[in-house]
């Protein structure tokens, strides 16, 4: 049997962790499966990366920060190796270009093409513990490319799929998927499993248990994955195409901060002007979220969109720089707000879904932005000062903690 074991920064936090996390992976070493480890940079070791660059050179290219944070993973699945090794056991720690994980060229935020599984094989064969970095790859140019904050999830799945994995299994500092964070909201249960689309959904509107490229190439390739605690042995979440929600409508609560609006206003009411608008962000491969269009005066129209906050400068940037193709009279933006959504599989087929979730935000006093609905999901923009309330009373409507 062949297991893909992914840890997260938090898990590897320092010394006593690392052996904490080999000796759990020894565990199934020793029961005789091949164990593939894949880990994140030692806790605050990315953002403490982040900031001496930012102190070296703000402007820093993207390029030169996925060579130095590469360097992170890197540290951790070579003390880890060793710790295993003085533990008595075989471990050999790969970086992706050892590996030859292909990405994109997109530095800061890349994609997995393919892996060259034929090390990584020769390494199980050779009966050792195979400890992989996440979160980076190798582009055609064979420099070091990131994944996005989070990308060690996808590395994992990745693995799991290329090699046929019989498990995948995620391990964080929570014991599972929760119909809320449980920090913001007290009373959150704990799923025993949930869908692929729930999962991903959850993943984009601002849960961070699982990277949401991870979620799409699981949903992809049929990865089964498990969300557990590396810090208990509790049963955690697992993620599969189908799972029996007990007939819940509503999976869960997602927020997210990482938010910004921009307003476009005053352009031309005439067909095109949308498309030039959003042309100069996919340009710049920034995406975006809910949008809303209103009609204004004298032929003109008003267009507000979300993106997330860390790529607010670039964005607006960007809209300047296409300004002349689409003559706004006023661009805007607003930073101090956050999506608060609702997810769950039930709310395909149900009314009133939409209305109790107003209901709750009316009853908390609380202002909506904006709205966005998908599917399974409803989301809400309203002031980041106002998120927690909001979680818990949406929350609290739906009964979710029951």
């Amino acid at each position: 049997m062949l297991i893909v074991k992914k840890f997260g920064g938090s898990s590897v936090a320092d010394k006593e962790r690392i052996f904490h996390v080999a000796a759990r992976c020894i565990e199934d070493y020793k029961a005789g499966h091949d164990v593939i480890v894949v880990l994140s940079a030692m806790g605050k070791t990315t953002d403490g990366l982040l900031a001496q660059a930012a102190d070296i050179n703000p402007n820093a290219s993207k390029r030169e920060l996925d060579m130095l944070l590469a360097t992170g993973e890197q540290i951790c699945v070579s003390l880890m190796a060793m710790a295993m090794s003085s533990l008595g056991v075989p471990a050999i720690s790969l970086n992706a270009f050892q590996v030859q994980m292909h990405t994109t060229s997109a530095y800061g935020n890349s994609r997995l093409l393919r892996i060259d599984s034929e090390r990584i094989r020769h390494e199980l064969e050779s009966h050792k513990i195979v400890i992989v970095t996440g979160f980076q790859g190798v582009n055609k140019r064979e420099d070091y490319t990131t994944l996005g904050r989070g990308g060690s999830d996808t590395t994992a799945v990745a693995l799991a799929a290329a090699l046929h994995a019989d498990a995948c299994e995620i391990y964080t500092d929570v014991e599972g998927v929760y119909t809320a964070d449980p920090r913001v909201v007290p009373d959150a249960k704990k799923l025993s499993e949930i869908t692929y689309d729930e999962m991903l959904e959850f993943s984009s509107l601002g849960a961070k248990v699982l990277h949401n490229r991870s979620v799409e190439m699981a949903k992809r390739y049929g990865v089964q994955l498990v969300v557990r605690s590396s810090l208990s042995r509790e049963e955690g979440t697992i993620v599969k195409e189908n799972a029996q929600m007990e007939g819940m409508l509503v999976s869960g609560v997602a927020a997210d901060k990482n938010t910004a609006r921009i307003s476009v206003i005053g352009v031309r009411n005439e067909p095109g002007i949308a498309f030039k608008i959003f042309r100069c962000l996919s340009n710049k491969n920034i995406s975006v979220d809910i949008i809303l269009q209103s009609i204004g005066r004298e032929g003109t129209k008003d267009i507000s969109f979300t993106v997330a906050r860390t790529d607010l400068k670039e964005a607006l940037a960007a809209l300047e720089a296409g300004r002349d193709s689409f003559t706004a009279q006023e661009i805007t933006h607003e930073e101090n707000v956050a999506k608060v959504s609702i997810v769950g599989a039930g709310m395909e087929s149900n009314s009133g879904i939409a209305a109790k979730m107003f209901e709750a935000l009316y009853n908390a006093n609380i202002n909506i932005k904006m709205i966005g609905t998908a599917e399974i999901r409803i989301t809400v923009l309203i002031d980041e000062a106002d998120v927690v309330r909001a979680m818990r009373a949406v929350h609290d409507a739906f009964d979710l903690s029951e």
